[in-house]
């Protein structure tokens, strides 16, 4: 009785074993890095997008733009950017899960291929369809992370002008000529007071948290829209393969159907002939 348990016992062992390995072997590696990556790159961008918009308002109104009607405008523009990223993180949170699924469907298809699983017209259409909806949103992610390198380029600058004003030869010259003005790059009009920031005051400004902090979020969130970008790119990879594999999995299953009908029809017809020798003799 112990042996008959004991094999019993290694038999489920085995049997748990080969679940598991089949049930790793049919998990879309690919498609799950590239979901992770999406979902890392959409997050920073996202997060770091929104806490750095609100620093630099608070710049802005601080140092640069004492009256509200002169930056009105740009509050305005800042809260419907914020608003555009909630809508952003949900629809990537959803569409990197719907990838995800597309995935697994297929490695199921490719895996199963000599089965009785079949891939449908539909299934292959959907297939196709994020092939085009993962392209056209590569192109505008590139877009995205083109303009989110803009705020980094404009707080290098600022960053590098007051990096300049400490240098031993900056002391030789008078520190107040060295200025930034910020009515140049088009955030405010020309008509707000101060506008711009010369000489300690500059200092000043760069040595403050919100501009620490902003500076340094840009930064991530410019990485993270080209952490989105390559992610967006390794999906339409992977997109393209599974539905080449999709194809020519139904173009398999439809010669096994047809070879299938032949064999079917020559066996009935070789029963027919024994059926008619067997009357006949």
């Amino acid at each position: 009785p112990r042996e008959d348990n004991d094999s019993r016992d290694s038999e489920e062992n085995v049997g748990c074993f080969e679940c598991c390995i089949k049930c790793l072997g049919g998990v879309p590696y690919a498609s799950l890095v590239a979901t992770i990556l999406c979902f890392s790159g959409v997050a920073l961008f996202c997060g770091c997008g929104h806490v750095a918009l609100t620093g630099t308002v608070t710049i802005l109104e601080n140092h640069f733009s004492k009256i509200a009607t002169d930056h009105a405008m740009l509050t305005d523009v800042v809260q419907l950017m914020q608003y555009v990223i909630y809508g952003i993180a949900s629809f990537f949170f959803l569409y990197g899960i719907i990838l995800l699924a597309e995935g697994f469907y297929t490695t199921s298809a490719v895996k199963e291929l000599h089965s009785e699983f079949k891939t449908t017209v539909c299934g292959r259409c959907i297939s196709g369809m994020f092939v085009f909806l993962t392209y056209i949103l590569g192109v505008a992610w590139l877009g995205v992370f083109g303009f989110s390198a803009v705020p980094v380029f404009l707080f290098y600058n600022m960053w590098s002008t007051c990096a300049a004003m400490r240098s031993p030869v900056a002391n030789v010259t008078s520190v107040d000529s060295i200025c930034v003005d910020v009515r140049q790059y088009g955030i405010i009009p020309w008509h707000a007071t101060p506008g711009k920031a010369c000489g300690s005051t500059l200092d000043d400004i760069c040595n403050t948290s919100e501009f620490y902090l902003s500076y340094h979020l840009y930064i991530v969130a410019c990485a993270g829209a080209g952490a989105t970008v390559i992610a967006l790119i390794h999906f339409l990879m992977i997109l393209s393969a599974n539905w080449a594999y999709l194809k020519d999995a139904s173009h398999m299953h439809a010669y096994q159907d047809i070879k299938s009908k032949e064999e079917q029809e020559l066996q009935d017809i070789q029963s027919r002939s024994k059926e008619c020798l067997n009357s006949y003799s």
